[in-house]
């Protein structure tokens, strides 16, 4: 038995459905197979119900404040179970929304598991083989546990998202964007945090100085912070984990929680059957414009070696089916895309690092501007918190290379500042624009050097 399309999708995450959306709006006969909930990682355990998760620790630090301010505020913590309840409701509106969408587009959804038998052929997991003329593999990763003794008794990001209520002390290993963001989101919701990070600093992408700062303000809320350190095994303790690694003065903890890393889902696709080339660490290998070694079978998202971000991944899918479907060859350019780590506060960058401006363009033509200041909030409660905005410029004209923010709602003030910067924007433009006052924003716009 088979059928025919023009494009059969393997994933149904935010690059699949991007992918099937697009393809079907060109005219394209499109099935896309999805063996889980719709929206992949990003909707059912990653960007979604972690920025719920955020937002209602952001709740939390807000109410933190009132007494200071003045409020007749007794709060008691937030009551996981009801919250949990909203949180789920949300995404069930966008598995409903996806629904409804693909219906409308004519797409075949198949809720099973797809296998490449060949370059045109997908083995569908009850037996039907569908032939296409395109494949596109949007499978996504998966979260990683180290290969150390006893590490199946910590637990990955993808279970955090099913407990009903915070353990009263974790150990949060990895000192990555997850890693960084679950411990300020367990902090601020009423655990105690041990973030323990085998190297020298948090965030290794970003600007060095922003998160030193960062780490700063997690110790001032309270969460311990424990360079080089690895942990080495796990141990059970009675109904606790003992996390083996050195300078832990108290090892014992409720739950260890681990954000050490992710791999792509290729395992079982029958890529080897197809030929579809993969890298040195396992991705699905792609070119600029997501061909995979094999013609007509392509690939988006964290299935391949890209940046790991929802919107690449949707932003790569659509341009492919344009190319496909409609003619229009416009490669998703990789430079200048704006990426947040949501901690508390939220840190935020696009463009390039000093280090990278200077390796770059030479260290003579890079000068960096700099605005540490309390966000007003913090100044009248009296919170230690601060805030750091950096600008990267380059050149004599002192183009804007770079935008590093840390403080609050820098999530939201990045995006416009994005489309400065990739349009070429000069420190000139930015003072020349007057600025919102009193804001955390006009900081960026005021910068004259120091």
């Amino acid at each position: 038995m088979s059928q025919d399309f023009d494009l059969i999708v393997i994933g149904g995450g935010s690059g699949g459905l991007a992918g099937a959306f697009r393809a079907a709006a060109h005219g394209a006969r499109v099935a896309l197979l999805e063996p889980a909930a719709l929206g992949g990682t990003c909707v059912n355990a990653g960007c979604v119900p972690k920025k719920a998760m955020w937002l209602a620790a952001e709740v939390g630090r807000k109410l933190a404040l009132a007494e200071p301010l003045g409020f007749d505020a007794k709060g008691s913590g937030l009551h996981w179970p009801t919250f949990i309840g909203h949180r789920q409701r949300y995404i069930g509106n966008i598995h409903e929304s996806y629904r409804r969408r693909l219906d409308e587009a004519g797409i075949a959804v198949l809720p099973m598991r797809g296998t490449l038998r060949d370059a045109n052929t997908v083995s569908c997991g009850d037996g039907v083989f569908l032939r296409t003329g395109r494949i596109l593999l949007a499978t996504g990763g998966r979260a990683l546990r180290p290969p150390i003794p006893g590490a199946e008794l910590g637990v990955t990001s993808d279970d955090f998202f099913s407990w009903v209520q915070p353990p009263g002390r974790v150990a949060v290993i990895g000192g990555g964007y997850i890693g960084v963001e679950l411990a300020g989101v367990l902090q601020s919701l009423g655990s105690q945090v041990e973030l323990l990070v085998r190297g020298k600093r948090l965030l290794a992408p970003f600007d060095e100085e922003l998160s030193r700062v960062l780490a700063e303000d997690y110790r001032q809320a309270g969460i311990g912070i424990r360079f080089g350190c690895e942990a080495t095994a796990l141990e059970r303790s009675g109904d606790r984990v003992r996390v083996v690694a050195d300078g832990l003065d108290d090892p014992v903890f409720d739950q260890v929680l681990f954000a050490t890393g992710r791999a792509p889902n290729t395992a079982g696709l029958g890529l080897e059957r197809a030929g579809v080339a993969l890298d040195e660490r396992g991705h699905v290998a792609v070119d600029a414009r997501h061909d995979t070694s094999v013609d007509g079978i392509h690939a988006v998202g964290d299935v391949t070696a890209g940046l790991q971000l929802t919107p690449v991944a949707i932003a790569a899918a659509r341009r492919l089916m344009d190319r496909l479907f409609a003619g229009r060859d416009r490669p998703l350019d990789q430079g200048n895309i704006p990426s947040v780590v949501f901690s508390h506060p939220p840190l935020g960058m696009v463009g390039l690092t000093t280090e990278q401006a200077v390796e770059r363009h030479g260290a003579e033509a890079v000068t960096v501007y700099r605005a540490g200041f309390r966000p007003m909030l913090n100044a009248l409660a009296d919170v230690p918190q601060r805030s750091l905005f950096k600008l990267v410029c380059v050149g004599p004209e002192r183009r804007v290379a770079g935008v590093h923010l840390l403080g609050e709602a820098a999530d939201e003030i990045l995006q416009g500042f994005a489309v400065a910067v990739r349009m070429g924007a000069t420190l000139d433009d930015l003072n020349d624009t007057v600025a919102i006052h009193p804001t955390s924003a006009e900081e960026v716009v005021l910068m004259q050097g120091n």
